[in-house]
């Protein structure tokens, strides 16, 4: 079985099947959403969005700031764990904090946040000694926390409240449920898998090995917390009549972002949204796109911009300290390099 797994393995990879499936899984999930906006947004009044973006108080704007900033924390600790997963103990906290911020803001916002993060991420961590290779495992490893937290987050909030997820997939609730249970017992399943002993993904100098039962659960929380933050931001802004509740704003807004991330598309932008709208179709659609577009300023766009000047800076005082190494080196060498030399050697000679 074990065999027949692997030839199946290498014949999707050589095929390049699964890539391909990636892109036609993300085109259709973006054509659905621009049909379902479509629908949804015909008849919206932009100038009654703009008044309920108006007549947030202040305080939700600050508290969703919180929290948004508090979920952005939490995510430093993907990187940290990952890190220290692969060994590279030397690597402070505060470079770990900044490769998983600005990578992730970035990411989030330019798309394909595979390629763009782990850009980012190689940028920086390439000055501690890390290799492209290095980069590349600890961008699964930290995918693979974030996946574990979705999956915690969709199995429990699903299965406490399968019509949250219904409004959304259309299916029925107890199929959803049932989903969400198998989704539960597949964690758990994969949690003793890496309990009873290490186990090791990949092949030569991309092997990985998977972080053992205590760490995985470690995982799992880190996901739950972060994930949990960015859903008490979201439900800090959108109306409060009628009251759903967390627990369904909470599953509704995952599922929106992973079909968002499954698109692609910048900020899932387009996906997300129709999603949202779609899942909380109870509440005034003008308010609830006032609350969207004040989420995408506090989690896309404002960190965005933080992570594009900390990296501007960070660029600009790694140039100039260069530049003061260079010169220090000049210093401390006067002698003319050896061109210099031989051509004042002839001027005498000639003399």
């Amino acid at each position: 079985m074990l065999e027949a797994i692997r030839r199946a393995a290498t014949f999707l990879r050589e095929k390049q099947v699964l890539h391909k499936l990636g892109v036609l899984v993300s085109i259709a999930v973006i054509a659905i959403a621009c049909y379902v906006l479509y629908h949804m947004l015909r008849g919206i009044d932009t100038y009654e969005v703009l008044e309920a973006i108006k007549s947030t108080e202040p305080h939700q704007i600050a508290l969703a700031a919180l929290f948004v900033a508090a979920g952005y924390f939490t995510l430093t600790f993907y990187d940290l764990f990952a890190v220290r997963t692969i060994g590279n103990d030397h690597i402070p906290y505060r470079i770990n904090a900044l490769a998983a911020f600005t990578s992730y803001s970035i990411g989030h916002n330019v798309g394909a946040s595979v390629f763009t993060g782990g850009a980012v991420r190689y940028r920086i961590y390439s000055a501690y000694g890390l290799n492209a290779i290095d980069v590349a495992k600890i961008c699964f490893l930290a995918g693979l926390t974030f996946w574990l937290g979705n999956a915690a987050v969709l199995g429990l909030g699903i299965s406490y409240h399968p019509e949250a997820a219904a409004a959304i997939d259309q299916l029925p609730p107890w199929l959803n449920r049932m989903a969400a249970i198998g989704i539960l017992i597949g964690l758990m399943g994969y949690v003793a898998w890496v309990w009873t002993k290490p186990r090791v993904v990949g092949r030569g100098p991309w092997t990985v090995v998977l972080p053992g039962g205590p760490l995985t659960l470690l995982q799992i929380v880190i996901g739950i917390v972060d994930l949990g933050f960015c859903a008490l931001a979201m439900y800090v802004l959108v109306p409060d009549e009628p009251n759903l509740g967390f627990v369904v704003v909470a599953v509704i807004f995952v599922s929106a972002t992973l079909l968002g991330f499954a698109s692609h598309s910048p900020g899932g932008l387009g996906v997300f949204d129709a999603a949202m709208l779609v899942g909380l179709w109870q509440m005034d659609r003008e308010e609830l796109l006032a609350g969207m577009l004040l989420f995408r300023m506090l989690y896309y766009l404002a960190p965005f911009l933080i992570s594009v000047i900390l990296l501007t800076f960070r660029e600009v005082i790694i140039s100039t300290r260069s530049k003061r190494l260079r010169q220090a080196a000049l210093s401390l060498d006067p002698s003319p390099p050896p061109e210099a030399a031989y051509v004042r050697k002839r001027s005498d000679s000639g003399a």
